[in-house]
């Protein structure tokens, strides 16, 4: 991720507010935007050199009217301001020179990266030569790009700087130990018939996300099926399997009082499950859905 603070060069935008150590900002007009996510590890680079390393604990999304400029003649944003020369720009693309250029006013989606906990100052690490060739693409100009973590961390072990690549990648890992082994497991009988009877009544979709493959929606119980061993006529909603592993540890639950979903504080910060805070489920719940839930809720929000 590039990030050369006010010394670069923005062409056919403003810039973004930056600050390496803490975040790093984007919007959906730039290649690649889409595919960063919580957990993935990035490298901020100046173009001289490796700034630091850190890893992704949260993205905030966000809407703005962001102004955009390009050639008055190709109508490309491929172009360059000099500081010292008349006219002022100078396409890259069709060569144009121009004092003035072309303006729009676009609505964008906005990302923000937070990565200041796992910080860590890579200056003196890695050159810009260095990094580029680490890229899937060494020849990409673009602010975004792809690269491979274990790349990435093979160059950081070459350096000879141990201290600095231990604190940053951590020390050598053992292997884990693959394998098989035969196990005896309990198995809730009647669940696939509980499951072909929610499906049935909820049709192909997730009652707190939407509609969902049902390869990938699950019967969840409103309670304890290890405690009760029983399927409760509507004691079950079809959840998609993250979102039911959230339910069950009541990190997502239904408020009774509004029927609307509660997101807690410790997945709040995930864009993927922040958005459905204070959002009414998919479906309409039978009475005896809210007998269970209100139960649920009662469960993991008694501390409120």
């Amino acid at each position: 991720m590039l990030a050369v603070g006010d010394d670069r060069q923005h062409g056919g935008n403003d810039g973004y507010d930056d600050d390496p150590a803490k975040h790093y900002s984007w919007d959906s007009t730039v290649p690649n935007h889409a595919r960063l996510s919580v957990g993935d590890v990035i490298a901020l680079w100046d173009k001289k050199q490796l700034i630091g390393v850190s890893v992704i604990q949260a993205i905030d999304t966000g809407s703005a009217e962001k102004r955009t400029y390009f050639c008055p003649r190709c109508r490309k944003a491929d172009f360059k301001r000099r500081l010292r020369q008349k006219p002022t720009c100078r396409c890259n693309q069709c060569e144009a020179l121009f004092d003035a250029p072309g303006e729009k006013i676009r609505t964008v989606t906005t990302y923000r990266s937070r990565h200041g906990k796992a910080w860590i100052d890579g200056r003196g690490l890695l050159s810009g030569p260095e990094l580029r060739a680490l890229c899937d693409s060494p020849d990409s100009q673009l602010s975004m790009r792809s690269a491979r973590w274990e790349k990435l961390r093979d160059a950081l072990l070459a350096t000879g700087q141990e201290a600095a690549v231990k604190a940053l990648i951590g020390g050598p890992r053992s292997p884990i130990p693959g394998g098989h082994i035969t196990q005896e497991v309990r198995v809730r009988v009647g669940q696939a018939e509980f499951r072909k009877t929610l499906l049935e009544e909820q049709g192909e979709q997730c009652a707190f996300t939407g509609p969902t493959p049902a390869a990938a929606l699950e019967a969840a119980h409103l309670y304890s099926f290890a405690e009760s061993g029983e399927h409760h006529d509507h004691g079950g909603l079809l959840l998609r399997r993250d979102i039911h592993r959230l339910f069950d540890l009541g990190h997502i639950a239904v408020d009774p009082a509004t029927r609307t979903l509660d997101v807690a504080d410790a997945v709040d910060g995930y864009p993927l499950y922040g958005q459905l805070h204070g959002k009414p489920l998919s479906l309409s719940l039978r009475p005896e859905h809210e007998v269970w839930l209100t139960a649920h809720w009662r469960t993991h929000r008694s501390e409120r």
